[in-house]
């Protein structure tokens, strides 16, 4: 299978400058492989969506000449998809039903002693773990959450990504069992991105940097469920005024696009390439591929 890469953003509101280097980077990888590249829109979480946003994105690539070179996959139409491959993670153990509350985790940490670290995520203690789905109290629930069940004989994850080098995790110290689907149907980002990067055929995944701790849970599913685990690139992040992500919570303004060129030379900068000055923007694309090229040579993937 040839090359086939993916942007992937939330309709949650309109690219912005950390999302442009997102995109443009995975947009750069996938011209330098002579591969395809597709924009998929993650609307799985619909109450944090807004409505005609993801059309309003797909425009924004667009008028920067970064179009998909297949219709894009939305996530909201694929509900069915996800609940299947819950089904087969049940059947197999390695999926269980879980009633904690948010509340209950922080509790059940604090009773073993365990702080949680500024921004942090909580560690599951593994509460409901030894629950099934006809479980005392379980079954009667009809939406209970779903957790990905951890085989502990072997927790840490290794992967090479292509930029920032060999990476490991302990998941089950530092996340423990996962959600897959939450307790309003939901599926969760982790779930569904494993299911649509197989379905999409995917082999190389290029990414913001704050989305690498993902990748070990991603990993972990893919060995459950049998899939092919990609090629990762994690990008720099743009950062806000606070020295956090940008993002549309501290303040990231929408892209302008009226003029092209200002906002796609800003996110190479970002990237380590070079700007163009007065070249039309597909000239200037065509350049920052051959950069790109020599910076992440696809030859040594």
């Amino acid at each position: 299978m040839g090359y086939r890469g993916r942007f992937a953003p939330s309709p949650t509101g309109p690219l912005h400058a950390g999302s442009l280097v997102a995109a443009l980077a995975s947009w750069l990888d996938a011209r330098a492989h002579s591969g395809t590249w597709l924009v998929r829109i993650e609307d799985v979480d619909a109450p944090r969506c807004i409505a005609g946003m993801g059309d309003h994105i797909l425009s924004q690539l667009a008028a920067l000449g970064l179009a998909s070179d297949e219709v894009p996959l939305v996530q909201s139409q694929r509900a069915n998809v996800y609940q299947q491959t819950l089904q087969t993670l049940i059947a197999k153990g390695d999926a269980y039903p879980c009633q904690c509350s948010r509340k209950d985790i922080l509790t059940a940490l604090e009773a073993l002693g365990r702080e949680r670290p500024r921004h942090a995520e909580l560690v599951y203690p593994g509460t409901c773990r030894s629950r099934t789905e006809k479980s005392s109290g379980v079954a009667d629930s009809p939406q209970p959450a779903w957790r990905f069940r951890i085989d502990k004989t072997d927790t840490l994850v290794r992967w090479q990504d292509r930029r920032l080098g060999s990476q490991q995790q302990d998941v089950e110290k530092l996340v423990g069992d996962f959600p897959l689907r939450r307790a309003d149907g939901y599926a969760t980002y982790q779930l569904a991105v494993v299911v649509d990067d197989a379905a999409q055929g995917i082999t190389h995944i290029v990414r913001g940097e704050d989305l690498a701790d993902n990748t070990a849970r991603q990993i972990l599913l893919q060995q459950a469920l049998n899939l092919p685990t990609p090629s990762y690139l994690h990008t720099p992040l743009v950062l806000g005024a606070n020295g956090e992500k940008l993002s549309k919570q501290n303040g990231a303004l929408a892209l302008e696009t009226s003029n092209p060129l200002a906002e796609l030379n800003k996110a190479v900068v970002a990237l380590g390439l070079h700007p163009r000055v007065d070249a039309p923007v597909g000239v200037a694309l065509a350049a920052w591929v051959q950069e790109w090229q020599h910076l992440y040579n696809p030859a040594h993937d």
